[in-house]
């Protein structure tokens, strides 16, 4: 339940740490920290609008997609304490209610009707399935090096001491960073702020969305961004007390913002046709992770 309000209150600053970040970046002055919330109260106070081509999945996509994340939220543990779901391979669960959200969201922008935004969901689907063994090999090595399987066992025996831990867990901070980035549709990757029509992903899944259901995809971005870096927090406090780890879970999720922010603001999207390679480039990272798990075991022969 700890981490439940955690990642709440963390997602709540995160967009706006977000926002200003890139406008101290750019030398303007900027919206405030709480914008995106206002923005997001003012849409849920809105009416939605249906196309007459759209069906029901249209309608409920928004919901499905909010609840599977809230979900997965729910399996994420804090310290000593578990998530509110935890059981031996809660990662897969983890992985794959993520992935029911984002089914919902692709067919909900095919069912439009609009070749536009069916070219948008087939690139989200594509960039989703090539993100998608980086982090199951990263957890996989994570729990051949904890001997569990479950998310609250694994970060709570994760100890970093040697010199290849700390590669291990830096390697690891890296890859869930560009996993967020790429579940967000963020750069550099995708443009949140493009209007280019050819290179864009997410925003063109949801034109057709608008009032409260717009808002509740908006939310829903907002606590993915906090959920991955509840996930990158986990890697670093272990066993400390609540007094320290407390304060240090909002210093890194901080952190982790005004990272985003940066690669934001000196980062220029990536060609439409290279993503895929550096996607699934991030595999490899995680190869080197599964490596560093054996050099630690000394299982190599």
């Amino acid at each position: 339940m700890l981490s439940l309000l955690l990642i709440l209150i963390a997602a709540a600053f995160f967009s706006g740490i977000i926002v200003r970040t890139k406008s101290i970046a750019s030398g303007r002055k900027g919206p405030g920290v709480f914008q995106p919330i206002k923005d997001v109260i003012r849409l849920f106070k809105k009416g939605a609008v249906y196309s007459e081509t759209t069906s029901i999945i249209f309608r409920i996509a928004p919901t499905i997609y909010f609840a599977s994340v809230v979900m997965a939220i729910l399996v994420i543990p804090f310290d000593e304490s578990k998530g509110i779901i935890s059981f031996k391979g809660d990662f897969i669960f983890f992985a794959y209610v993520l992935a029911l959200g984002k089914f919902f969201n692709i067919i909900a922008a095919m069912d439009t009707g609009s070749s536009f935004e069916g070219m948008g969901a087939s690139r989200e689907a594509l960039f989703s399935m090539f993100a998608e063994p980086a982090f199951f090999i990263l957890m996989g090595s994570l729990a051949l090096l904890t001997g569990h399987t479950s998310f609250q066992e694994i970060f709570y025996s994760l100890h970093v001491g040697s010199y290849i831990s700390y590669a291990i867990t830096t390697l690891a901070t890296f890859v869930l960073i560009m996993i967020t980035m790429i579940e967000n549709s963020r750069m550099p990757i995708d443009d949140p702020k493009t209007h280019l029509e050819l290179t864009m992903v997410h925003e063109v899944m949801i034109l057709d969305n608008s009032g409260f259901d717009l808002g509740l995809i908006l939310t829903t971005g907002y606590l993915k961004f906090a959920m991955y870096g509840a996930l990158i927090v986990n890697l670093f406090i272990g066993m400390v007390p609540y007094q320290y780890s407390i304060p240090m879970f909002f210093i890194i999720q901080f952190i982790i913002a005004v990272v985003v922010g940066l690669i934001e603001s000196f980062m220029a999207r990536f060609r439409m046709g290279h993503n895929a390679q550096y996607i699934f480039a991030l595999t490899s990272v995680s190869l080197l992770i599964f490596f560093g798990v054996l050099l630690v075991l000394e299982k190599f022969v």
